[in-house]
């Protein structure tokens, strides 16, 4: 489908039901399917832990929006994430994390994969060649998030898919922050894109889910594998909530830069503030490589307050607007310390966040009320 992106938001596998003409793809509520005379499936579905329609409109969606071939949906990020490192890795083998990875990946790698004999590194992942430095003989993938969640750093897709390739390992890129409107990493060489569809692709902060998209046959039949064997898919509701998402994307995503914009300028001029972190920025240490690899640089701010964690709490305590919460990529703003919410997991290890940052999702709000907001709480 050579569509514009907003146009295969809507389309990409929801065509009118053919049996009722409904324009909206139905939500198929049903755990099992009749068959005529055993094996013969009407459509191949036969157990909706195995496949669903509801689910398969919302996976081809995804296949056509990150312009991948195969798009697999779980019922979250994490599990979306667990059975991407099962499907690539071994006991004995080897990964490279970010050194600001999100808490729940770091715990997953740290906590549970340590016990089955999996090896870690963390690295800046800007740093290319630090990554060349940190890969091993046994590794066998490169995790990447860009922007990576807390601290909006940058990584070189392009440039890392280069190393991954020469290395043998898979390229996996965290795309949430971004969205499939802003940045699609199979374009830059990854081999697979996660996303917990929980955040911006649903949009509305009212289902929790997660998706893998990749071009590679053999990948994707792994995770279809998972997917059935371990059972941790989204039910038709979910699906049915994230493909609704999912049509107004392109809309939401660039409002939510707009009002990024407007905050971080005036966050900027604060003098309570101190580092303001947003790759949009010019003087944003990845800012020229974010203009080459997205199309905008979307609505997750984060920034310090002077005064240090005390004087974070406060701000986080003081907003009208911005929601103290975790979680992002709702159309409502959000305000949180990831020190002590979403990456209290890091505390004492080489991830640990700053004590005095807040982390805000911009939602879609007048930009205006935002900022205001944001002013009297730093006030």
């Amino acid at each position: 489908m050579n569509d514009g992106f907003a146009t295969r938001a809507i389309h990409a596998g929801q065509d009118p039901d053919p049996t009722t003409g409904s324009v909206i793809v139905p939500i198929h509520a049903t755990s099992t399917y009749a068959q005529d005379g055993v094996g013969g499936l009407r459509g191949g579905y036969e157990y909706s832990r195995t496949g669903n329609p509801t689910r398969t409109a919302l996976e081809t969606c995804l296949a056509s929006l990150e312009g991948g071939r195969h798009a697999r949906a779980f019922a979250s990020g994490m599990s979306a994430t667990d059975a991407v490192l099962r499907s690539v890795l071994r006991p004995g083998d080897h990964l490279v994390i970010p050194d600001d990875a999100y808490g729940g990946t770091f715990r997953l790698v740290d906590k549970v994969l340590s016990q089955w004999g999996i090896e870690h590194t963390p690295v800046a992942l800007s740093d290319v060649d630090a990554v060349r430095a940190a890969i091993r003989p046994n590794t066998k993938l490169l995790w990447v998030e860009t922007p990576t969640n807390p601290l909006l750093n940058i990584a070189d897709i392009a440039a890392l898919a280069t190393l991954a390739e020469t290395a043998g390992a898979k390229l996996v890129v965290d795309n949430t922050f971004a969205s499939p409107y802003l940045q699609n990493p199979l374009e830059f060489g990854a081999d697979v894109v996660l996303h917990s569809t929980t955040k911006y692709i649903g949009g509305h902060s009212d289902v929790v889910g997660g998706a893998l998209i990749t071009s590679d046959d053999e990948l994707a039949e792994q995770f279809a594998f998972i997917q059935n064997g371990a059972g941790a898919v989204p039910g038709p509701f979910d699906a049915w909530l994230t493909l609704r998402g999912l049509k107004t994307l392109a809309v939401r995503m660039d409002k939510h830069s707009d009002n990024a914009e407007l905050i971080t300028q005036a966050l900027l001029d604060h003098p309570k503030v101190g580092a303001v972190l947003y790759p949009g920025l010019a003087d944003h240490p990845g800012h020229h490589v974010a203009a080459k690899q997205m199309r905008r640089f979307g609505g997750m701010i984060s920034f310090t307050v002077t005064g240090g964690e005390q004087a974070a709490l406060d701000v986080c305590a003081k907003t009208r607007l911005f929601t103290l919460a975790e979680s992002l990529g709702g159309v409502e703003s959000l305000i949180e310390h990831p020190g002590k919410m979403t990456h209290a997991s890091t505390a004492g290890s080489l991830l640990q966040v700053p004590a005095d940052l807040v982390r805000v999702s911009v939602g879609i709000e007048d930009g205006a009320d935002l900022v205001a907001d944001l002013l009297q709480a730093l006030d």
